[in-house]
């Protein structure tokens, strides 16, 4: 069996939950350790965590963990949720990410989707940074059912209703995950050595997710114009880069398991240059 050991950890992916026969809902969460080193946490239940060891994106945490005995991408490993501690509030945007740049700044960078995909190949890389040298458009389409399938909800009401893992919800309503009804891909372009390439990637990130439901709760039908403006105008307008992350079941699929946006700075500025000294 794998060691055990305490990790401190910078929190930078949770994916949008799905049922899980174990643990009613999971999510994949993905950071980087002290050290400079991605890597992904599962299965965290995420909602169902009691609220002291709630992290967010961008917030340091420390836990026990060991890698994956069933998982064998070599970032994947197996957290201890009730070992959780936070550790501070999320690291400041303040500076133009000042704080936040130095730590991606430990992390290597992509350039282009096909270069990860041979370090992939080569190296077994199933989690990494790329940035797109231009977003395309992003494409919605319906997903295939836009509810869960009776065995789906019967994971996601079962430990709950059963009291839950690591809270005490006898007395709680069961709070059901409300499946997305839609599915949401980036085109996107690199540029290597002066040639285009395009390339299309489903978004996972739990933030999309929450903005479509929030786009939704604001604008009801009309939702559609005010998500595409985030992803297709605000977003691609900052210094954007995804976290790129495999499936499990599918190691040669990709998906942006995160989107980490950074405002852009100019060449001249004393970040850029402190950056590139």
């Amino acid at each position: 069996m794998a060691v055990v050991r305490t990790e401190r950890i910078l929190i930078l992916c949770k994916t949008y939950p799905s049922p899980s026969e174990k643990y009613a809902e999971t999510s994949c969460v993905a950071g980087m350790t002290q050290s400079g080193e991605l890597i992904r946490l599962y299965p965290v239940p995420f909602r169902l965590i009691r609220d002291s060891q709630q992290f967010k994106k961008w917030q340091w945490i420390s836990a026990k963990i060991r890698k994956a005995s069933k998982d064998h991408r070599p970032e994947s490993h197996t957290i201890f949720v009730d070992t959780i501690k936070l550790d501070g509030t999320p690291i400041s945007t303040k500076n133009k990410w000042a704080d936040r740049r130095i730590e991606l700044g430990k992390l290597p960078m992509f350039e282009d989707f096909a270069s990860l995909e041979s370090a992939r190949r080569s190296k077994g890389i199933t989690i990494a940074l790329l940035r797109p040298s231009r977003i395309d458009r992003l494409e919605i389409t319906k997903a295939d059912s836009p509810d869960w399938t009776e065995e789906e909800v019967k994971k996601l009401v079962k430990n709950q209703v059963q009291g839950g893992l690591f809270d005490e919800q006898d007395d709680q309503e069961v709070r059901l995950l409300r499946k997305l009804p839609y599915n949401f891909h980036y085109y996107y372009e690199c540029t290597v050595d002066g040639k285009t390439l395009k390339y299309r990637h489903k978004i996972a990130d739990w933030e999309a997710g929450a903005l479509y439901w929030n786009c939704v709760k604001e604008h009801g039908l009309d939702w559609e114009a005010p998500f595409r403006r985030k992803l297709e105008v605000d977003l691609p307008a900052k210094d954007l880069r995804f976290l790129m992350g495999t499936l499990h079941r599918f190691p040669d699929q990709w998906l942006i398991i995160s989107m980490i946006y950074p405002p852009r700075i100019s060449i001249n500025s004393p970040i850029q240059a402190e950056m590139t000294f």
